[in-house]
């Protein structure tokens, strides 16, 4: 088995993700292991991000960036086959310290720690800065399609 990358860019990340275009808003992957994975972005701050609305971009939209981290890690860990479709069941002890991402003018740093899991499940601690400000923190359970299931739209 080849070894696993340390680090991936956008396009590999966009490969690992169901997400497409400028859905995938991750720009890399600087480090990973078996329980935890730290992930970059740097367009929060983009008018044309697809989260964006009217007001700017919502500090909530971090979820969508640590779920994001939480996917690519996951699909790291299946390297034995292909990844399984995943689906945020709950969100727990969710911190939001602010009220905007496309005013900040760091990179978003996301961490996502795996604390638990099983065959059809995962529990992951959050973590999104901006520099040394907090972003998010929170607990996010995913739930992972049956492996004999077919994705559906």
């Amino acid at each position: 088995m080849p070894p696993r990358p340390e680090s991936l860019d956008h396009e590999a990340i966009c490969r690992l993700l169901p997400h497409a275009g400028a859905m995938c808003l991750l720009d890399s992957v600087e480090d990973w292991s078996d329980t935890i994975i730290h992930c970059r972005a740097d367009h929060h701050r983009d008018p044309t991000n697809p989260l964006r609305g009217e007001a700017g971009l919502h500090a909530l939209a971090a979820l969508e960036y640590g779920a994001q981290g939480m996917a690519v890690h996951g699909a790291l860990l299946a390297d034995a086959g292909p990844p399984r479709a995943g689906y945020l069941a709950a969100v727990r002890d969710l911190k939001l310290p602010v009220q905007r991402l496309d005013d900040l003018e760091a990179p978003l740093t996301i961490e996502a720690e795996r604390i638990l899991s099983d065959a059809n499940s995962s529990i992951y601690d959050l973590r999104v800065t901006a520099g040394t400000q907090a972003v998010l923190s929170a607990r996010a359970t995913v739930i992972l399609q049956p492996a004999d299931e077919e994705p559906t739209s």
